[in-house]
């Protein structure tokens, strides 16, 4: 046998015994943890409700269908957030009429400026009364 194929051979035994003896962590593996069900709270806003102002003139400029511009501070607000949870902060300016729009389709509107935010609108989501 060539000298290469026994230090072959030689590594490959170690590397299976090496594998068999910390491949096998019997007594003391971890038990894995299932996965925390998902949240069923509904989410919740932690932005003041108040700074949610500059969305208006997101949404108006949107359903005009003018531009709206880079330096808007409405999506920046909502950029941290998951989806629901950005649903609820507009649902709650809209609640409170922060967003002081008077001709408001909710859910059309709420999926508008959540889409623009680059947001999606959780399935079966409505604002809550």
């Amino acid at each position: 046998m060539a000298p290469s194929t026994k230090l072959f051979l030689v590594l490959l035994g170690l590397n299976l015994m090496v594998t068999t003896v910390h491949g096998s962590c019997e007594p003391h593996c971890p038990t894995p943890t299932p996965p925390s069900p998902p949240s069923t709270n509904g989410g919740s806003c932690p932005i003041d409700t108040l700074k949610l102002r500059v969305c208006a003139n997101v949404l108006n400029l949107l359903k005009l269908g003018l531009g709206v511009p880079p330096s808007e501070r409405c999506c920046p607000l909502l950029a941290g957030l998951a989806d629901l949870d950005a649903a609820v902060c507009l649902c709650t300016a809209i609640k409170v009429k922060v967003l002081g729009v008077i001709n408001l389709n909710v859910p059309v509107d709420l999926v508008l400026l959540l889409n623009h935010c680059h947001k999606t609108c959780p399935p079966g989501f409505t604002c809550p009364h």
